[in-house]
């Protein structure tokens, strides 16, 4: 089951993936409107990159549900949840920055089954499931960290688009900081997950996560060998996530918790 719900997950990512690259490499793409707040930008690309997989998607499973980050869900109910953020890092995208990606992942009642994360840019495929052993990154096994201090940990993080839950962030930060070897803040959720799954992080944390942004990612960073625990909503400040090893999740949760 894992390999073909993969196969659609990944026809689904690469189809979208390659509209949006041949959109970000013309330039000139505008955001449409905002969400949450007027630094919560949409884009015509993410419209048209969810379309892309949705149609996927619903052709090769008819019977599945669909949550998208832009167009809401489809099919409530159904046995197999598929969550999708057809452009993980959008303000990175209209900026010109080439860091964003998109994410496909599909739940069952257990939570995360299968999960694909596709960085158009660099031409990587994480791909992963809860069965199918290490994940991998271009046809190769990736595994993440086993760091247990702090000192030497490569730290990634993100930070939220209300501005009072923003300074709740920093404040975290700062604790965080003098403690690590140092923290990185690139902009997509999604992609933050896919480099820790296979190594290039320790570990992330972020707060205001959305279901669409870590489903396929924490997929990755479980068959990685990673820990996920949900931060729990304090003094004002979202919950979220804190993904590490076994021997670094405690410290670093009780630090950004």
């Amino acid at each position: 089951m894992s390999a073909e719900l993969l196969a659609v997950a990944e026809q689904a990512a690469r189809a979208a993936g390659a509209l949006l690259r041949e959109r970000f490499e013309a330039g000139g793409e505008r955001a449409t409107g905002s969400k949450s707040t007027p630094t919560d930008l949409v884009s015509e690309a993410d419209l048209a990159a969810e379309r892309a997989i949705r149609d996927i998607i619903a052709a090769a499973r008819p019977d599945d549900a669909i949550l998208g980050e832009e167009g809401g869900e489809t099919q409530e109910g159904a046995g197999l949840r598929w969550i999708v953020d057809p452009l993980d890092g959008t303000v990175n995208f209209l900026f010109g920055v080439p860091q964003w990606c998109v994410s496909v992942a599909v739940h069952d009642d257990a939570g995360g089954l299968a999960g694909v994360v596709l960085d158009p840019v660099r031409d990587e495929i994480f791909i992963g499931s809860r069965d199918g052993g290490l994940p991998t990154l271009n046809g190769v096994q990736v595994r993440g960290s086993q760091c247990a201090e702090l000192a030497p940990a490569l730290i990634a993080t993100g930070f939220a688009y209300d501005a009072a839950v923003r300074e709740l962030q920093a404040q975290a930060v700062a604790r965080l900081l003098p403690q690590v070897r140092d923290v990185r803040r690139m902009g997509s959720a999604a992609l933050d997950l896919a480099w820790t799954a296979a190594g290039r992080f320790d570990a992330f944390y972020e707060r205001g996560v959305q279901l669409w942004d870590t489903a396929a990612g924490t997929v990755l960073c479980e068959a990685a060998g990673l820990q996920v625990r949900p931060l729990e909503s304090v003094q004002g400040a979202p919950g979220g996530i804190v993904v590490a090893p076994a021997g670094l999740l405690q410290a670093l949760s009780e630090i950004v918790g």
